[in-house]
């Protein structure tokens, strides 16, 4: 049986939430940086101080998957410590501290007619945000959203269910404590999937956007049917591209960082591929490092015949988002071989170039067509408090509205200001 609030129609419950949802969003859309950030910090405050409530209800959760048979890297994106509640309560404190986006005049003209023209930045509306079993988005989707003065409707996962919810009561306590409306962060009082279902429609066009935050199943449902507009990437096929120009040092460690420091994110590193120029130099201590931390080689023949104990890659291979110690590895001819390669199997979320010469860097940038592009450095910066967001949503990987780790920014719209002194057109 699904876990409800309320014993009435889940169609009832979800109507309801989308009318506090618009409500509150009003409200917020006037609201002071001030009362924003008041409420922010007490909601830190509250996490630091209900941590042994937070950490049984995650345990309860970790049981569960435990019992369920969830993989290695499901758990560890599900589980809660004091250090990974130590950066929830700092990704608050972030948020908090950054400017606040609306009002903030993105540009501003003057017509030869005299009209004063400015673009103005706005809140969205109301956010739905579904996700599954990471339980501090929780706090980073409502940490965020509410900075940018939206409202958002919550709906995580069964597996993280009493997580989520600990952590959204914290939430709930920063708005009381700001005089804030209660409603402006909202989770579903249910496990049943219906409650998705509704959201997807709507809610009686009370969702202005929907943000999912999961595995491409969930996803992919939702782009195929959401009736509003979708921040979304289905997959992160990361890519990292060993040029010729590569330094030993930095390639080593940033590879062995970038795939294993933590398999399950999005950021992970899945795909590597290795000019062909330094095969006999680079490909050893590379795969080396990774073998070392339990990384599975699954590589093409060239790679196999210096490895023969690694596995060998099928087409498959290059489609695929492990979410585990488990890395595709291809020889290329040349940096555009490189760059065919990504354009063929990348999901757009994150690519990286490991190289030394600056014109390689150069048109890696300029030709791959990926969010997040780096050089010289850890897939894993992939992530919005990475990129001083303090925290994110989610990385979109579409090329409308928001692109990248979707922060405060991302979450607003604008609106044109005229200003003029009688003119009339003729």
């Amino acid at each position: 049986m699904s876990a409800t609030a309320e014993d009435r129609p889940v169609a009832e419950i979800m109507a309801e939430i989308g009318r506090k949802a618009r409500a509150a969003a009003s409200v917020l859309a006037h609201t002071a940086t001030n009362k924003k950030n008041t409420a922010l910090s007490a909601a830190a405050k509250a996490i630091d101080a209900d941590r042994e409530t937070i950490l049984a209800a995650n345990a309860r959760d970790l049981k569960a998957a435990k019992a369920n048979g969830m993989s290695a890297a499901f758990q560890d994106r599900l589980k809660l410590t004091d250090a990974r509640l130590d950066g929830i309560i700092e990704a608050l404190e972030t948020v908090a501290g950054l400017p606040d986006p609306v009002g903030t005049v993105i540009a501003q003209w003057e017509r030869p007619n005299g009209l004063s023209i400015s673009r103005v930045r706005t809140p969205l509306g109301v956010i739905g945000v579904i996700f599954e079993s990471r339980p501090n988005v929780t706090a980073d989707a409502g940490a965020l959203c509410l900075k940018a003065g939206n409202a958002v409707i919550l709906r995580g996962g069964s597996d993280s269910y009493h997580s989520s919810r600990a952590i959204h009561a914290c939430l709930v306590e920063g708005l009381k404590s700001a005089g804030l409306p209660e409603d402006a962060i909202q989770i579903v009082p249910t496990t049943d999937r219906a409650a998705v279902g509704e959201m997807l429609k709507g809610l009686d066009g009370n969702i202005d956007v929907i943000v999912p935050r999961g595995g491409k199943g969930l996803v992919g449902r939702v782009q195929a049917e959401a009736r509003v507009p979708v921040f979304a990437h289905l997959e992160g096929i990361v890519h990292i591209y060993v040029d010729k120009s590569a330094d030993l040092g930095k390639a080593v460690s940033i590879i062995a960082n970038a795939k294993m420091r933590r398999t399950g994110i999005c950021g992970a590193a899945e795909t590597l591929l290795i000019h062909r120029d330094v095969i006999d130099t680079h490909v050893d201590p590379i795969l080396d490092a990774l073998a070392e931390k339990g990384c599975e080689i699954r590589a093409d023949e060239t790679i196999r015949a210096k490895r023969p104990d690694s596995k060998a890659a099928t087409e498959e291979d290059w489609r695929t988002e492990y979410e585990d110690a488990i890395i595709s590895v291809k020889v290329v001819d040349s940096l555009d071989a490189a760059i065919v390669h990504i354009e063929t199997y990348s999901s757009h979320h994150t690519e990286a170039i490991i190289a030394e010469d600056p014109a390689a860097v150069e048109k890696f940038f300029n030709e791959v067509d990926s969010a997040i592009l780096m050089h010289n450095a850890s897939t894993q910066f992939a992530d919005g408090g990475e990129f001083g967001f303090g925290g994110e949503i989610g990385i979109a990987t579409g090329k409308m509205h928001a692109r990248g780790p979707v922060g405060v920014e991302q979450l607003t719209s604008f609106k044109y200001l005229v200003r003029g002194n009688g003119q009339t057109r003729p």
